[in-house]
């Protein structure tokens, strides 16, 4: 069974720092590319940051220089790190893995399992 389960979501002040995990489990991670997704209400869901297989880094326009994607595959797990965050970060995080495991397509429409999701709330 595949699954992916994302953690470390939670309250954090604008400035702060999370960092979020996904864990994957019936699957090894280093073989697939690795996405991360927001979504917020009233909003579609958008890419944030991605890792391909060569573990190239693709990310959202917003967060570069903010986020970092990293994965340790001894551990099969995938992480963002988010640094000196906004009010506009506030989202639901969902990590997933394309249907091409090797690629990083630009939207969800591109990937096909997904984690149940991490609520992040950005706030002062």
């Amino acid at each position: 069974q595949v699954q992916l389960v994302e953690s470390g979501g939670g309250l954090v002040q604008p400035g702060g720092s999370l960092r979020l995990s996904c864990v994957a489990s019936g699957f090894s991670l280093d073989y697939y590319s690795i996405g991360w997704f927001r979504q917020a209400p009233g909003k579609e869901r958008e890419r944030v940051s991605c890792m391909d297989i060569s573990n190239s880094t693709y990310y959202l326009t917003s967060v570069k220089g903010r986020f970092t994607i990293s994965r340790d595959n001894a551990k099969n797990t995938v992480f963002l790190q988010m640094n000196s965050v906004k009010q506009e970060d506030t989202a639901i995080y969902h990590c997933a893995t394309p249907h091409k495991h090797w690629g990083c397509p630009p939207t969800a429409l591109g990937f096909g399992s997904w984690g149940q999701g991490t609520q992040v709330t950005v706030s002062s």
